[in-house]
């Protein structure tokens, strides 16, 4: 163990919770998990949409169920699902009438693998019977639930009390702290009353989603010293492209580096048409970056400069990428151990050699392609050089070779 990792603060091992077959926390891998954004109600789309985002890498998916045609749906989405080859751990978010939804449909609350429910909206007057009606039909169904509290609908009576307490204090807490502070208070004590209602430890996931990246670290820390539960991380309404990709990168790698958080979704509002799956392969990168985890090769490329006005190496770069993710389904299945792989695309002499050496697999570019050569190192060696307008599906027949030489396909 080097010295840096022997200083990064852990957190105490948490319980595992069995979530449609996925093992979320303890010593289990960061689990990715999405949500749909279709009308629960239509269940093709619905279905459809939930499979993309499996086959994209999403090992839990969320689904809204609101109304009661959100509900009687469910079964019959769920239906088409497993017909598509599809079985993926499907999860019910509710909101305001979950205790009313989850008795009513009972084929619906079967079949979900796990619900989520939001303490600060389970009605204001019969709070604790209504959350504790959900519990139980979690229980009925051995089913586990998240306890997920968010700050736009933190439970308003819980939220005055503490700040009234506050402001009587010789010297009060700014508010932000009060309000992280009952979003902690919220979800302990909703965890509680579950327990008391008779929800196995086991059976429990928290998180407490905010929108900026500081409250989402502060909370967070907070919450891991006062509990074992598996934590759900992600910013809420993290936002669009550039802003929401970066947000929550920023908030997620803080939190990982010192081990807290057992499941991650990155919540990005998709451009119009836009591809819901990106927020899954956002959020495997993350994890691939900081060497949590490993789901696709990983390809390194020099951004440019004046010594590659030529965008040959771009387009080279982008056609390589796009081949190992259109391969991976395959690579996946057949070939073990291929997601670690790393490759190098470099457009110029400065750093290419050094670079593709340090890749399995690398090729260098002169600079500004004046003269099509290109040396392709593997592990770490000059195996050859490329000329011609035709090296790229050279290189990517090499790299295709590559594979099949260092992964194997296992003897059954």
């Amino acid at each position: 163990m080097s010295g840096q990792e022997s200083l990064r603060p852990r957190r105490r091992p948490t319980v595992s919770v069995d979530v449609g077959g996925v093992l979320v926390g303890s010593a289990h891998p960061v689990v990715v998990q999405s949500m749909t954004n279709t009308d629960t109600t239509d269940p093709d789309a619905t279905a459809i949409q939930v499979a993309r985002l499996a086959h994209s890498g999403s090992q839990l998916v969320r689904v809204t169920v609101n109304t009661d045609g959100a509900a009687a749906a469910v079964p019959e989405m769920l239906t088409k699902l497993a017909d598509l080859g599809v079985a993926v751990p499907v999860i019910g978010d509710f909101h305001y009438n979950g205790h009313q939804l989850l008795v009513e449909y009972p084929a619906m609350a079967a079949g979900l693998a796990k619900y989520r429910i939001n303490p600060g909206n389970v009605g204001a007057k019969r709070h604790d019977e209504n959350f504790a009606t959900i519990v139980r039909v979690a229980i009925e169904h051995d089913k586990p639930v998240r306890i997920g509290v968010n700050w736009g609908s933190l439970d308003p009576q819980l939220l005055t009390s503490l700040m009234d307490v506050n402001a009587r204090l010789p010297e009060p807490r700014d508010a932000r702290d009060v309000m992280i502070e009952a979003m902690i208070e919220s979800a302990m004590r909703s965890a509680e009353l579950a327990e008391s209602t008779g929800l196995r430890h086991d059976r429990i996931i928290l998180s407490a989603k905010v929108s900026r990246v500081r409250d989402l670290v502060d909370v967070y820390r907070i919450l891991a010293t006062r509990s074992d539960y598996p934590l759900h991380l992600g910013l809420t309404e993290a936002g669009l492209g550039m802003k929401g990709i970066v947000a929550s990168t920023a908030g997620l790698a803080i939190l990982l580096e010192e081990g807290i958080g057992d499941t991650i979704r990155v919540s990005l509002t998709p451009a119009p048409g836009g591809e819901r799956e990106e927020e899954v392969r956002v959020a495997q990168q993350v994890l691939q970056s900081m060497g949590i985890r490993s789901f696709l090769p990983q390809v390194s490329a020099c951004p440019g400069c004046g010594r590659t006005t030529s965008t040959f190496f771009q387009d080279m770069a982008l056609r390589i990428q796009d081949h190992i993710r259109d391969r991976m389904p395959v690579w996946k299945e057949l070939r073990p151990g291929v997601e670690d792989m790393t490759v190098a695309v470099m457009g110029c002499v400065v750093n290419g050699p050094g670079e593709s050496k340090h890749a399995d697999i690398g090729i260098s570019l002169p600079g500004t392609f004046e003269d099509p050569v290109a040396p392709v190192f593997v592990d770490g060696k000059l195996d050859r050089t490329l000329r011609g307008d035709g090296l790229v599906d050279e290189f990517i027949g090499l790299l295709e070779g590559y594979v099949e030489r260092r992964y194997p396909v296992p003897v059954s």
